[in-house]
């Protein structure tokens, strides 16, 4: 195992650590959650440069890889939802409330689909790499949930109060909002831009 494939391991290892310091009423435990998903987010970017600058990559690393990130995807995204379905003053997103079910489903419906794709295409010789759209989409939801991570310690955290930081909650319930509407509008339009562009696999035999 080479070091960038280390590297995924342990994001791999922390992700299951993230949802159990979300659902945690302390706020120490929560601001845990955005700094060891902070740190994830960073090591997924770190080991991919490893492998492309040394000439690291491998077959374990391409399985490893995306397992990583879908992990890291259930393990922040499904926990948000629960909290933002709580009772209490804390629970509701900005702008958005309690999530719908329906944002779950856009998201991660359109990651199946890719999977999907993406399988049946290798199946067909055919290697169906990152777009740019897809790229911008994973960039979305990645501000979006570490800002969500992040926002529930802060809310909850009495030490913070004056004109500075009521500007920060202001502009920070506004990254929250628009992000996850980006990260919905961008799933659809990545997962349209995917099947558009790759249609001529469903011809081939």
């Amino acid at each position: 195992m080479n070091i960038p494939n280390a590297i995924t391991v342990v994001r791999i290892a922390l992700c299951p650590v993230i949802p159990f310091l979300a659902l945690s009423s302390g706020i120490t435990s929560r601001y845990a959650a955005f700094f060891i998903f902070l740190l994830a987010a960073l090591t997924d970017i770190w080991d991919g440069q490893l492998a492309r600058r040394y000439g690291w990559v491998t077959d374990t690393g391409k399985l490893l890889d995306p397992i990583a990130d879908k992990l890291l995807l259930v393990c922040t995204f499904v926990p948000l939802y629960v909290i933002s379905h709580r009772a209490d003053d804390l629970g509701g997103l900005p702008w958005w409330g309690a999530m719908p079910l329906w944002v779950m489903g856009v998201i991660f419906g359109r990651e199946v689909l890719v999977t999907v794709l993406r399988g049946y295409a290798v199946r067909r010789g055919t290697v169906i790499a990152a777009g740019w759209s897809g790229k911008l989409k994973t960039l979305a939801l990645s501000v979006f949930i570490g800002a969500a991570l992040l926002w529930y310690p802060l809310a909850a955290d009495t030490g913070w109060n004056g004109a500075p930081w009521a500007l920060w909650r202001g502009l920070h319930a506004a990254l929250i909002g628009l992000t996850l509407g980006l990260s919905v509008l961008l799933s659809v339009f990545s997962m349209a831009d995917y099947l558009w562009r790759y249609r001529s696999l469903a011809g081939r035999s």
